[in-house]
């Protein structure tokens, strides 16, 4: 397999996601299927951290009404502990929904299409027949290996919307059309480990928005529909689940903790701490 080095995580981040900042993407190669769904094979070395079972994600984006992108993932690990593992990436443009009538994407899903869906599953093993057989050469006419290929990564997603039997939660979250470009999810999702990784510090949109490049519009919507909070509760719960974590060690006041996690008094400190734990934050002292 000819794959090309990436040199971007950026433009993986949302696979980075699923499998960890510490995954390393080691190259890609592009499968050709057809214009509605887009579909790659990337060989990525993970930690070592034993032999670990195949998973899948499924994330759904509305993007307009009646309009769907949804991207799939499937981790395929290698036989041994410590080898390459291959992830099937299949992006399915709300191309391929169009030809479905809304009615019938509404009806007995195991969620919701015109909500934000991020769900894991297991990989069964027709999946991985599945996968075995989309990754085969074939030596047919380009039009008929199309085919063959489009019917096998729809039968992909049946059978991952088979492997999810946990019911939904109802919860509404606005459309963006934006989303349908994995470039701007991938802001999303570079907003979302900024966030993660500077907890200390509080960020207003505009700064976050600056960046990463993003609109602020496009970026404080589509964060809600991705990640199903605003940036500010995203933000908030960061700094007092760090806050939680602190108050336990010895020899750490309220007022530390406060000034350590960038609060401009004790007084906001403890409103937010007790809005959101419903307790005091004097109450986890060690």
């Amino acid at each position: 397999m000819q794959t090309d080095t990436v040199t971007k995580t950026r433009q993986l981040s949302p696979l980075l996601s699923f499998l960890g900042e510490d995954a390393e993407v080691l190259g890609r190669e592009k499968i050709p299927v057809n214009n509605a769904i887009i579909c790659e094979s990337l060989e990525v070395m993970l930690p070592d951290i034993g032999q670990a079972d195949d998973k899948g994600i499924l994330c759904l984006y509305p993007i307009d009404d009646n309009k769907y992108c949804l991207q799939l993932y499937f981790q395929i690990n290698g036989e041994t502990s410590g080898s390459n593992s291959k992830v099937i990436s299949l992006r399915y443009l709300p191309a391929f929904f169009d030809q479905y009538p809304p009615e019938v994407m509404m009806a007995n899903q195991p969620f919701r299409f015109d909500q934000t869906s991020d769900i894991q599953f297991p990989v069964c093993s027709q999946s991985r027949l599945l996968i075995d057989k989309l990754l085969e050469e074939t030596k047919l006419p380009p039009f008929i290996g199309s085919l063959q290929q489009s019917e096998t990564a729809i039968q992909l997603l049946g059978k991952a919307l088979e492997c999810i039997s946990f019911p939904f939660t109802n919860c509404q979250t606005p459309t963006c059309r934006f989303l349908a470009f994995e470039s701007e999810c991938d802001k999303i999702h570079d907003a979302r480990r900024i966030l993660d990784n500077n907890i200390d510090q509080l960020f207003t949109i505009r700064e976050l928005a600056r960046k990463v490049a993003m609109n602020e519009c496009y970026l404080k919507k589509g964060f809600k529909a991705m990640i199903g909070k605003t940036i500010h509760d995203y933000q908030q719960e960061l700094r007092i689940e760090r806050a939680k974590k602190l108050l336990k060690q010895d020899g750490i006041s309220v007022t530390d903790v406060a000034n350590t996690l960038g609060y401009s008094s004790i007084s906001h400190f403890s409103t937010a701490f007790k809005r959101i734990t419903g307790m005091k934050p004097c109450e986890l002292l060690a």
